[in-house]
């Protein structure tokens, strides 16, 4: 009775562990970028953040590459460099159909990490982690369980 105990958890945990990892593998691929940022996919949209020195610009569409329109909008970044503890913040303002904006003094790094939060009017907020000179990576979340892409 105690092996068939071990077995049973042994293979609860392997199908567990299966499910998850082929879950998070389809969630890595990564979206097409087209305006030279750093794509990501946050819930049902698809964000793009193009950083520079001193600027930030973020475009909104769903996973059709269509554009959403930004009216209304609200959007904050959050620029960290590497492991420093010090942090700036920019708020995104909407511009244009599908844009949001933001400007300060800063610049970025190789290690520059940058999060997003966004809300659109009426609907969740979504986050999303950039790091816009190491494109093969980043990380989109929200509150709920993660959404199914059908590309």
């Amino acid at each position: 009775m105690k092996h068939l105990l071990v077995n049973l958890t042994l293979c609860a945990t392997l199908l567990g562990a299966a499910s998850v990892g082929a879950h998070s593998a389809k969630h890595a691929e990564p979206v097409k970028a087209l305006h030279g940022g750093q794509s990501l996919a946050a819930g049902p949209y698809h964000l793009e953040l193009v950083a520079t020195d001193g600027e930030l610009l973020l475009y909104l569409t769903d996973h059709s590459d269509k554009g959403i329109p930004s009216d209304g909008a609200k959007a904050k970044a959050t620029i960290q460099h590497g492991f420093e503890k010090a942090t700036i913040q920019v708020e995104l303002e909407p511009s244009g159909d599908n844009q949001l904006k933001g400007s300060g003094t800063f610049t970025i790094h190789p290690d520059t990490g940058i999060l997003v939060f966004l809300r659109l009017p009426e609907q969740q907020a979504y986050a999303a982690r950039f790091t816009p000179l190491n494109t093969k990576s980043g990380a989109a979340s929200r509150g709920e369980p993660p959404h199914k892409a059908k590309h």
